[in-house]
C-alpha cells in the first residue's frame, strides 16, 4: 500500500490541516508521497520533511506565530493602508511577497525536494504555459512560493524566468495526482470550502469568488467520482471555518488559529476510528 497526504489550498484555513494531520499521525498513518498547493504546499513541505508526530508542534508553532503578530501583518507586509499603496503603485497586487518569503527562507533555508525523507511536489499554475505545473526538484522555497502566489494579493513568482501563479486556480487538491503517481490509499486534507452551499452572486466581487469555486470543486468532485476501485481515498472533516473565512478580509483573520486546529483534529479523529477502526 502507498499512502499519500494530499494537501489542498485555502489561506489561513489551512490551520485545520494541523488538526488532520495530528490524527493521522497519533494513529500511527504515515505518508510515502506528500502533495500540496498553496497553503498545502507549506504544511505539505513541513510534513515531507519531518513525516512523525513531533512536526505537529512545529506546524502549531508556525501558525500561532502568525496568530500572535497583528492579524498576519507580519506574514503580509502591513496593514490596510500600506496594501492600498501597494496596490495603487504596483496595479497588481495587495500584499508584499517579501515577508512570507524570509518566513520560509528562515523555516526551511536551501533544502531541495531531493533531500527530504518523503517524496513531494508542489503545484503551481504556469502564465506563460497557461498550465499546471509540478515542482518536484530544486529549491522547496521557490516552490512554495510560486503555489501560494495569490492572484492580485501577492505577485507573480519567478522561478528559472517563468512566472507563476497560486496553484488553486489548476489543481486546488490534486487527489488525481496522487492517484497517477502510484497512491493506492489517500487521505485528503481539504480546509471545508467543498462542503460548503454556493450562493448567486450579488457583488461584482462575489463572481470571481463563486467562479473559482465552482471550478475548483467540479475538478475535485470528478476526481473523486472517477476513482479505481483498488484507491482508497478518506477526505477528513474540517471544522470551525464559514463562509466570512472566504471573504478578503476573513483570508487576514489568523484569530480562530488554534479554535480550528483543535476541532478539526477532534473531527478527523472521530472520522479514523470510525473508519479504520
Amino acid at each position: 500500500m502507498t499512502t499519500a497526504f494530499v494537501l489542498g489550498g485555502g489561506g489561513v484555513l489551512g490551520a485545520v490541516e494541523v488538526g488532520m494531520l495530528r490524527a493521522l499521525f497519533e494513529r500511527g498513518i504515515r505518508p510515502d508521497l506528500v502533495l500540496g498547493t498553496s497553503i498545502g504546499a507549506l504544511n505539505g513541505a513541513m510534513v515531507a520533511r519531518q513525516p512523525d508526530l513531533a512536526v505537529i508542534d512545529k506546524l502549531t508553532a508556525l501558525w500561532e506565530g502568525a496568530a500572535s503578530s497583528t492579524q498576519g501583518q507580519q506574514v503580509y507586509g502591513g496593514g490596510a493602508l500600506a496594501s492600498v499603496r501597494r496596490a495603487v503603485s504596483t496595479g497588481t497586487h495587495l500584499w508584499s511577497a517579501e515577508p512570507l518569503q524570509q518566513a520560509l527562507r528562515d523555516e526551511f533555508g536551501v533544502v531541495t525536494f531531493e533531500e527530504l525523507p518523503v517524496r513531494f511536489q508542489v503545484c503551481a499554475a504556469s502564465i506563460e504555459r497557461a498550465a499546471e505545473h509540478w515542482f518536484d526538484s530544486g529549491p522547496v522555497v521557490e516552490a512554495i512560493m510560486a503555489s501560494a502566489a495569490v492572484p492580485g494579493l501577492l505577485p507573480p513568482a519567478t522561478v528559472d524566468g517563468e512566472h507563476y501563479l497560486d496553484g488553486g486556480i489548476v489543481n486546488s487538491i490534486p487527489l488525481g495526482r496522487a492517484v497517477r503517481l502510484g497512491a493506492t490509499r489517500v487521505f485528503v486534507l481539504q480546509v471545508g470550502r467543498i462542503d460548503r452551499q454556493l450562493s448567486v452572486p450579488r457583488r461584482p466581487w462575489e463572481v470571481a469568488r463563486v467562479s473559482f469555486e465552482i471550478a475548483r470543486r467540479h475538478r475535485f468532485n470528478r476526481e473523486l467520482d472517477e476513482l479505481p476501485a483498488s484507491v482508497e481515498a478518506h477526505v477528513l472533516p474540517a471544522r470551525g471555518t464559514s463562509e466570512r473565512d472566504d471573504t478578503l478580509f476573513g483570508s487576514r483573520d489568523f484569530s480562530g488559529v488554534q479554535q480550528r486546529i483543535e476541532e478539526t483534529y477532534a473531527a478527523s479523529a472521530a472520522y479514523l476510528d470510525e473508519h479504520l477502526g
